[in-house]
């Protein structure tokens, strides 16, 4: 079935009597379900569950006029068009059911792309890690630079809701906007004014079935003429830039001195040589690497992204600065907690894959690691081969402390290494006091745990929470 487009101007006015089943109640869900009522479709929402809060949600979507099936996601016979929930796997039965009738399936991302307004812009951020640091550098440049603007998507706010008119019949013009692979995948006719991959590493493995199908859902950001931004630093960016639309401009960032065509650093400057009159021959200079916090390399090369996005609409170079200047990162990520005993405590919870915890790592010169968690599968070798040198001990904790207790044993043998082997309340405090203890002046004590949380904490930010205390306790 060949899907309607952005285009198409009767795709709103299509949706009026359109049996519409939408999969998923969770934050995407009843947003979705609205924003179908309201352009007269007919829809039914169906979720597997089946607990209070599914029940208390789909009784509110039924005063509004939509049908609701609880404890089963069978296809409602006659559905015309599925919206599915990003987290919905390709190979679901409802999602096979509906590609067996014909049926499209599109996403809320895709969803929200047709039904936006024909001048708004969308700047797409995806990767393994650092989307939203991205993103809200992204914004905070374009507001400095007197756009309207609005972060959204994976970042926390809805893209129906942000990128529909309000009340008022008011929709920003830009859109700074997360994306994950599921929401890409999801993402018929994506064509964002400009994209950029961030990096990429492997994540998701068991929803997309490999790494290449996760690369490739990430590389549909550069489809469709888009502004191709690429991290010429990363293999995996690079090369799915190259396969995106060849008639669309590209421009690259890198953490070294940058080539005509880039952005990048000289000395202690961001510097552009992509988005000026002439790259051969002239440079602009955007901030200094200072104005990035933290200015660690991996965080650096956000920061170059953002510009980079900025830059393709038009931002200043100083309002490149400016934003950075005023940008303060989301908890959890690379926070500085405290100095105690002229040792840092640094919370980098978010790092919930080896990727981020490599990166954080880098940072610091000399480290205490405290890590461990929900591996999900993904291996720890090589984060803990390039780690090495820079580790004065490691503190584990978590479900698969022991896989990373291996891996310490084989590439860091001369490494401290102290397992915490209980689960509860006081886990992380006895984790803290460990490393306390094996830290020297000048150390960093770095919480970054390369996994995920729930196997003691309700999710990274009760991680991250609870090892700041410990660390005011000191």
């Amino acid at each position: 079935m060949t899907p309607e487009t952005p285009e198409t101007p009767d795709f709103a006015t299509g949706l009026k009597d359109r049996a519409v089943c939408v999969a998923g109640l969770g934050v995407t869900g009843p947003p979705t379900v609205r924003a179908l009522l309201r352009r007269g479709a007919r829809v039914t929402v169906v979720d597997n569950r089946d607990d209070d809060a599914a029940r208390a949600a789909a009784e509110e979507l039924r005063a509004e006029g939509a049908r609701a099936v609880l404890g089963d996601s069978a296809l409602p016979e006659g559905t015309e068009l599925v919206v599915i929930s990003p987290g919905w796997r390709p190979d679901s039965p409802l999602a096979l059911a509906a590609a067996a009738a014909g049926v499209e399936v599109i996403g809320d991302v895709e969803l929200a792309w047709r039904l936006r307004p024909a001048t708004q812009r969308w700047l797409a951020i995806t990767g393994t890690n650092g989307k939203t640091t991205t993103v809200r550098m992204l914004e905070a440049m374009l507001r400095a630079d007197g756009r309207d603007v609005a972060a959204a998507g994976n970042v926390g706010t809805p893209l129906l809701q942000a990128a529909l008119p309000d009340d008022r019949g008011t929709a920003p013009d830009l859109l700074a906007v997360e994306l994950s692979s599921f929401q890409l995948h999801w993402s018929a006719t994506l064509a964002p004014h400009a994209g950029v991959v961030l990096n990429l590493a492997a994540d998701h493995l068991d929803w997309h079935g490999g790494l290449e199908p996760y690369a490739q859902a990430k590389g549909r950001v550069y489809a469709r003429g888009t502004v191709r931004i690429a991290n010429a630093d990363d293999d995996w960016s690079a090369r799915l830039a190259q396969q995106g639309d060849p008639h669309a401009p590209l421009h690259g960032f890198t953490l070294g001195v940058p080539r005509p065509g880039q952005l990048g650093v000289v000395e202690d400057l961001l510097v552009d040589r992509a988005f000026v009159a002439d790259p051969r021959t002239s440079a602009e200079e955007l901030a200094a690497v200072g104005d990035a916090v933290p200015a660690a390399p991996h965080n650096v090369a956000n920061a170059l992204a953002a510009a980079a996005l900025a830059r393709s609409v038009g931002a200043a170079p100083e309002s490149v600065r400016a934003g950075l200047r005023a940008f303060a990162p989301e908890p959890h990520r690379i926070a500085h907690v405290a100095r105690v005993a002229e040792v840092d405590y640094v919370d980098d919870s978010k790092a919930t894959n080896p990727h981020a915890a490599a990166a954080s790592l880098a940072a610091y010169p000399s480290v205490v690691w405290v890590a461990g968690g929900l591996l999900k599968g993904a291996e720890v070798d090589d984060l803990v081969r390039t780690a090495a040198p820079r580790l004065r001990a490691a503190v584990l904790l978590g479900r698969d402390r022991d896989r990373l207790a291996r891996a310490l044993a084989v590439h860091a043998p001369e490494v401290p290494v102290v397992e915490v082997a209980g689960t509860g309340e006081d886990a992380m405090a006895e984790a803290v006091a460990a490393a306390a203890r094996r830290a020297l002046p000048g150390d960093t004590v770095l919480l970054a745990p390369a996994a995920a949380s729930m196997d003691m904490f309700r999710d990274y930010n009760a991680r991250g929470d609870r090892f700041a205390e410990a660390v005011r306790a000191l």
